[in-house]
């Protein structure tokens, strides 16, 4: 049941009617809570039959633009900054923000507002999230996991939770202007959602925003990440790196996960962390530091990751055939989270070949990316299969920069006569073309370095496209 916390028409909106534009998850649960709150809410959405059932209290808008009366918007996060609502919007003086701007405003109003950690990046961001949760879980505190992970932000607040372990996007952060984390941190910083930001400085400046608060944590191995804390103006500055630690640090010290920041000391054995490999190390050692800002007892800590395991599609076993293992690591949506992939592989399973899938909608990352991260990975690449809509850059990039490695691409013509389906779902011929180039004791690697809504409704559903197409193997009597 939604926790009421004071908030009237009265109060922040000033009595106006607000407009949420976008009725996916985030957009419907801020709808809800602004409803509890006392205020009239109207809602939009391009989509004409997501206006057919709403939340009680809520009025669908479908004037278009913005309704007469409204000085305040809450987007969905993917709607970018040039977008004609958010023009409009500029030329009336009406406020845009996000639904985790929203959560933090209603938050305030509580008599004891809930306390945030908030956790971005371009890669690690929901691995972290889920650790750090699973932390103040084994301590006892009452925190929830909420933001990008699948939970609204105002949905955790509205339920009352004491802490807030947040994901937050580079979307979410670039709408939420008033934030301010008791502690935040940016993993990590490469190419990504620049077509959203318009380049890389905005999309840096936007993950910047985690480290305004009282505790600002910084993977120091990164070096975007390692100067955006360094001009972070939070009061105290902590940073994590896979080195020995110093003494604002954590880091691993003789193998051991270690915090010298706030006299912790040995928390977890490296080798005990999963996932396993520098970036899942790296996670760790983030969500260790999070709650170690929160005063989270370090025995807990050590407890709570040695017992962790992993979301679905992050590195999951995908099924076995022919004595090639599949993995789904769906979520690796850019180059970055892709090369930390391949290195859990190289970690996991040393000497094992890999058959790389990659592919789909790049969204401003320059294709070079890839061909790149191939080179760097050739020793131990049997071939690379690629697939999606951004496929002929992608195929173009891996031939220059690796020009060894055997390439194949799912596309029709390809792969023999295609049958219909695999034109929506490239899945079936790309784990077919993998099986052929992958040989006994390999391990098909799904990573596709790209973004899933060209092909498929998102990450998870590609993951899942890509299991179903490993178990179809056996069943049409391929033999690898």
């Amino acid at each position: 049941m939604a926790v009421h916390v004071g908030f009237r028409v009265s109060g922040p909106f000033g009595g106006d009617p607000v407009l949420v534009a976008g009725a996916g998850v985030s957009g419907l649960a801020a709808a809800t809570a602004l409803v509890d709150a006392g205020a009239r809410v109207l809602l939009s959405d391009d989509r004409a039959d997501a206006l057919s059932a709403l939340p009680d209290g809520v009025e669908p808008w479908r004037g278009g633009g913005i309704p007469e009366g409204v000085r305040t918007v809450v987007t969905s996060p993917g709607r970018r900054p040039d977008h004609p609502l958010v023009a409009e919007a500029a030329g009336l003086g009406v406020e845009v923000i996000g639904e985790p701007e929203l959560a933090w405003r209603l938050g305030a109003l509580r008599d004891t507002p809930p306390s945030w950690l908030v956790v971005t990046g371009t890669n690690g961001k929901t691995t972290t999230t889920e650790m750090l949760a699973a932390v103040l879980a084994r301590a006892g505190v009452d925190a929830v996991a909420c933001g990008n992970i699948g939970h609204p932000v105002v949905t955790a607040v509205a339920a009352g939770h004491a802490v807030l372990a947040v994901e937050l996007s580079s979307f979410q952060l670039h709408w939420s202007p008033s934030v301010r984390p008791a502690a935040g941190v940016v993993l990590n910083v490469a190419e990504d959602h620049l077509d959203w930001h318009g380049g890389m400085d905005a999309y840096a400046a936007a993950k910047a925003r985690a480290l305004l608060g009282d505790v600002a944590v910084g993977g120091i191995d990164d070096p975007v990440a390692a100067r955006l804390l360094g001009e972070s103006p939070a009061p105290r500055r902590v940073g994590v790196t896979l080195g020995p630690p110093g003494p604002d640090q954590l880091g691993v010290a003789d193998g051991v996960l270690t915090d010298r920041a706030f006299g912790g000391g040995a928390l977890l054995d490296a080798d005990a962390v999963v996932p396993p490999g520098p970036p899942g190390v790296t996670d760790a050692l983030a969500a260790a530091a999070l709650a170690r800002a929160h005063g989270v007892d370090p025995e807990h800590i050590g407890a709570a990751l040695a017992a962790f395991t992993p979301g679905p599609h992050r590195s999951a076993p995908a099924g076995e055939h022919a004595g090639v293992t599949y993995l789904d690591d769906s979520k690796a949506t850019n180059p970055h989270a892709a090369g930390a992939a391949l290195a859990a592989v190289a970690a996991r399973r040393p000497g094992a070949r890999a058959v790389w899938v990659v592919g789909g909608l790049l969204k401003g990352v320059d294709p070079a990316e890839l061909g790149l991260l191939a080179a760097a990975h050739a020793d131990r690449l049997a071939g690379i299969v690629v697939i999606g809509t951004d496929r002929t850059p992608i195929v173009e990039a891996l031939t220059r920069h690796a020009p060894g490695l055997p390439v194949e691409e799912v596309a029709p013509g390809h792969d023999g006569p295609m049958a219909p389906s695999d034109l929506q779902d490239p899945m079936p011929a790309a784990v077919r073309r993998a099986s052929g180039l992958a040989r006994p004791g390999d391990v098909v690697l799904l990573a596709p370095a790209a973004a899933s809504m060209d092909q498929f409704r998102d990450y998870a559903h590609r993951g899942d496209a890509f299991a179903a197409a490993v178990a179809g193997l056996a069943a049409a009597g391929v033999s690898r």
